[in-house]
This record gives C-alpha cells, sequence and structure tokens, in this order.
C-alpha cells in the first residue's frame, strides 16, 4: 500500500500481518480524497478503526492540518506507529489505542473537534450503526463537519443518526461509502 498523492505521494505504507483489519483499497481512497477535496485543507480529520491509518495518512498528503488515528487492534497500532514515524508526521498525528467508544468519549472530554471523521469497522459487526449514532449525538463534530462511513454495499446504515444527515453514496461493488453532514 503506497500514498496515492499529495505531499507524500508514492510513500510506501506498511500494513499489519493477519486478517484482523482490512485496508481501505486504493480505488475507494482515491474517490475518497477527490470528494474530500473541498474539505481537506486545514481539517483536523479523526480516523476511526484506522488499521494502518491509510486514510488519515493520506488526507495528511493532501493538505489536512491534524490527523487522530484510533484503532486498538495491537498489530495495526504498530503498523500505523511505523507509518507515522516513517513519514514524519508525528507533529501532524495523534495515534489513541482504545475501542472507538472510549475515544470518542476521551476525545468529546478534551474538547476535540473534527472537520472529517471517516470510519471504517468490521463489516459483520454492528459497529458502524453504533458509531454514527454516537457521532451524531455531537461532542466532536466541528460544525457542518462531514463523516463517511465505509459499509458493505448491502448493509447500508439509515440516512440519518441524530443530527447526521446522509448526502451522498459512493459504491465501488460490494463496499460502499456513505457520506454524512452535521447540521445540528
Amino acid at each position: 500500500m503506497r500514498v496515492i498523492a499529495g505531499a507524500l505521494k508514492g510513500r510506501r505504507l506498511v500494513t499489519p500481518r493477519g486478517t484482523t483489519t482490512r485496508p481501505t483499497a486504493d480505488q475507494v481512497r482515491i474517490a475518497l480524497m477527490d470528494t474530500l477535496t473541498p474539505w481537506l485543507p486545514g481539517a483536523r480529520v479523526l480516523d476511526l478503526f484506522a488499521g494502518a491509518g491509510g486514510v488519515g495518512l493520506e488526507a495528511l498528503s493532501r493538505g489536512a492540518r491534524h490527523a487522530t488515528f484510533v484503532e486498538s487492534q495491537v498489530r495495526a497500532v504498530a503498523a500505523l506507529e511505523a507509518n507515522v514515524g516513517a513519514l514524519g508526521v508525528e507533529a501532524q498525528a495523534r495515534v489513541l489505542r482504545l475501542d472507538v467508544g472510549r475515544a470518542l468519549g476521551r476525545l468529546t472530554a478534551e474538547g476535540a473537534r473534527f472537520a472529517i471523521v471517516f470510519l471504517d469497522p468490521p463489516y459483520e459487526s454492528d459497529l458502524a450503526a453504533r458509531t454514527l449514532e454516537a457521532l451524531g449525538a455531537g461532542g466532536v463534530l466541528a460544525p457542518g463537519a462531514i463523516v463517511i462511513a465505509q459499509h458493505p454495499t448491502k448493509r447500508a446504515p439509515g440516512p440519518e443518526a441524530g443530527d447526521l444527515k446522509a448526502f451522498r453514496t459512493r459504491r465501488f461493488g460490494e463496499t460502499t461509502l456513505t457520506f454524512f453532514r452535521a447540521e445540528g
């Protein structure tokens, strides 16, 4: 896996061994970043279920100011930390080795706010819906924030989750990105 575009274009990323994570495919990352282009410059990004950090690191490469990565799997965190170090973006990145629910609680308590949130939970779980509800309840979203859920095409989230309203979908075979906007 490599960074696709921006200041870090072409830099190789380490991916964790095993089957505990599923890196976001290049085609999906390209479409995601192309869609987010108007919002990326100077944005604070939250990458939930981050794995090796491909999405958040791509956002940093394309002009995001800061990325917070949340991942609980030990091997994925090791790969993520190696990628942050190898790319020299330690000052722009924060890695939280926590489950997403606890991380959202901590970030809310700290007063952290994000303009872009990406989540790619395990497909066989109901974590997408639960995480969207937690995000839609407020706490970590900046006004007008964009939240993107990656999910199986056949298991789409609802059109609303609290203050989040879906406004776009992009389908890639069995994977779909659903884009939400915070309207609260």
